[in-house]
This record gives C-alpha cells, sequence and structure tokens, in this order.
C-alpha cells in the first residue's frame, strides 16, 4: 500500500481500489431482490384472476338458475362445462336440492349434476341414489356410472328397484365401477330379469366389471332367442377380452351391411385398445369414413394417444361431406380448442 494513500491497493490494472471488497451477496438477499420486482407483476395478475374466476361462477350460477326456472337441462350442461366450473357448480346444485321441492325441477336439477361427470358430484348422488322419486334415482345412478363410481353399496338396491329405467342405470354403474366382485351378482341378475333392455345392460355390465369367471355364464347368453341379449353378451365377453366375444364382432364387421358392420364396431366400446387394435387399426383405411372416425375415436378411449392426432389431422384434410364424421367423434372427446391448435401447430399444419 503506497504511503498517503490508506486503505487503497493499486490493482493489476493500474487502478486503485479499496482494499477491502464487498463480498458476493447471499442467496436470501437476492431471493428478497427478486422477490420486490416480481411483487408487482403478481399483485396486477392476481386480481384479474380472481375476477375471472368470479365472473365464471358468476356465470355458472345464472346458468343454474335457468335450469331452476325450468331451462333446457342439455343446454345447461354444455354451458356449465364450457365455463370449467364443474366442481363449484355441484357445490351450488347440492345446496340449491336441498331448498327446492318441486318433482320436475329435481329431477332437472339431478341430470344436470349428473352430466357434470365431477368428482366433487359424487357424495351427492350417492345419497340421490335412494330418493323417494324414480327419476331422481335413475339420473344420480347414471351420474355415478359416468364417474366410474365404486360406490356399489348404493346401486346393489338399485338391482331389484320397481323402475326398470332405474334398474338399468344402476347396472350400467356397477359394471363402470370395474369392481370384479360385481359381476356374478350382475350374471345372476341376468338370468331372472324379464326386461330385456335391462337384461342386456346387466350382461355388458358383467363383462365390464372384469370378473374374468363369468365368461362362461355369459357364453350361454350367446345362445338366446334374444338379439339384444345375444349382443349384449357378446360385448360383456368383448370387455373380458374373451375370443368368442371378438369373433362375434368379426361376423358383423364382415358384413355387407353398413348398419351391421357398425353394430360390430360398437362391441369394440370399453375393450382395451391393446385387445382391439387387430380388429380396429384396418378399419382406419375404410370406405365408409364413420365407421374410420368411430374406429379411431374407439381405440383412443382404449388407450391409444395417438389416434387423437389422427382424429385430428383426418378432419383437417377431410372434404366438407366427410368432416362431420370426424368432428362428431371428436365432439364426443370433448376436444378442446387449444388441444386442437396443438396437435396442428404439431404437424406444421397451422401456426
Amino acid at each position: 500500500m503506497p504511503a498517503g494513500e490508506p486503505g487503497m491497493w493499486w490493482d493489476f490494472d493500474g487502478r486503485r481500489r479499496p482494499c477491502h471488497r464487498r463480498g458476493p451477496v447471499p442467496p436470501s438477499v437476492r431471493l428478497v431482490l427478486l422477490l420486490s420486482l416480481l411483487l408487482p407483476w403478481t399483485a396486477l395478475s392476481g386480481p384479474a384472476s380472481a375476477a375471472k374466476r368470479s365472473s365464471r361462477r358468476a356465470d355458472t350460477d345464472a346458468v343454474i338458475q335457468t335450469v331452476v326456472q325450468g331451462g333446457a337441462v342439455p343446454a345447461a350442461v354444455s354451458r356449465l362445462r364450457f365455463l370449467r366450473e364443474e366442481a363449484y357448480a355441484a357445490r351450488e346444485i347440492a345446496s340449491t336440492l336441498r331448498t327446492v321441492h318441486e318433482e320436475r325441477l329435481r329431477r332437472n336439477l339431478t341430470a344436470v349434476l349428473a352430466g357434470l361427470g365431477t368428482r366433487a358430484a359424487e357424495p351427492t348422488l350417492a345419497g340421490l341414489a335412494s330418493d323417494e322419486d324414480s327419476a331422481v334415482r335413475m339420473y344420480a345412478a347414471q351420474g355415478l356410472a359416468k364417474l366410474n363410481s365404486r360406490h356399489t353399496q348404493v346401486l346393489v338396491p338399485l338391482l331389484e328397484d320397481k323402475s326398470s329405467g332405474v334398474r338399468r342405470e344402476a347396472a350400467r354403474a356397477l359394471g363402470a365401477s370395474r369392481n370384479p366382485k360385481m359381476g356374478a351378482l350382475l350374471v345372476k341378475t341376468a338370468r331372472k330379469e324379464p326386461e330385456v333392455e335391462v337384461r342386456a345392460a346387466l350382461l355388458a355390465a358383467a363383462g365390464e366389471a372384469g370378473d374374468a369367471k363369468q365368461a362362461s355364464a355369459l357364453k350361454e347368453f350367446l345362445a338366446s332367442d334374444s338379439e339384444s341379449t345375444r349382443f349384449a353378451a357378446a360385448r360383456g365377453l368383448c370387455r373380458l377380452g374373451s375370443p368368442e366375444g371378438f369373433a362375434f364382432a368379426g361376423k358383423l364387421l364382415g358384413s355387407d351391411d353398413r348398419f351391421v358392420r357398425r353394430q360390430g364396431l360398437e362391441l369394440y366400446e370399453g375393450v382395451s385398445a391393446k385387445k382391439a387394435s387387430p380388429a380396429l387399426k384396418p378399419l382406419l383405411e375404410d370406405k365408409d369414413r364413420a365407421l374410420a372416425a368411430s374406429a379411431a375415436r374407439i381405440l383412443h378411449e382404449g388407450g391409444d394417444a395417438s389416434m387423437l392426432e389422427w382424429l385430428v389431422l383426418a378432419s383437417w384434410n377431410a372434404k366438407s361431406d366427410e368432416k362431420l364424421a370426424y368432428e362428431r367423434e371428436l365432439e364426443t372427446l370433448q376436444l378442446r380448442d387449444d388441444r386442437r391448435k396443438a396437435i396442428l401447430r404439431k404437424a406444421g399444419v397451422a401456426q
């Protein structure tokens, strides 16, 4: 250190610097500085996000009120799903049901609740399964089926319900539960069920429940005099992955009649893509584009994610008279616009 200049060093570059330099900034201090920069932005974005949610919930409340005032159920369900406040709507409908006693309105509110497809509706639907009104019980069972609910204890008693509609929807819900323990009960109930439509639901549900031991019992129904019973048994067998079920479906798919072929395709609903691919992948090239589109949708629902991209691109490239076939299946899958745009950007056909 040169004389007369206390506290200074001559640095290597010839400039004078303090001999005690500041140390590095501690991480905690850097975090505080970063937050101080970000807080103004989060303060701005927070209220905006809250305002949007508040607006959506106000719209949700308005839709529920239209149902209370006698509005159409399908339109209400569609609007509520678009708003993406299904859980909030389920809670509000549950609260509204405690104050509404008019039969028709309670039925409509239950139907809307069933159509939302949100887990938040499950406790209310389970409670409504034992409602005094048969239509409410039926809609409650439909909603539980949509959720693949495991609340089988509230559904089993409905298999003996006086209403055939309730019995049918209870059977479908028990199948959708994917509880193998329900398989034997469903087959046993089918043997004594007098209504053909309900019996068909029971047989299909027995396969969907997933108990492979019920395959032999379902095969017996393939010899039934009732066409719908045979068809339902084949559906149940297909869902169990049984060769007999796939053989039944294959005969229908080999028909020259387009409607019979679509019946054969329908038997693959609910079958895993791995098991359905050998029969359905060739149909993607079928000249019946509606059949091809349905095959793609079934494969996608069965676990083949690539089929969603196939449908989107097929629709993009289709002529106007064919586009409807693909769009119908995409609507069934409830494809969102942002997902469609992402698929098209990935394929390089849209910005």
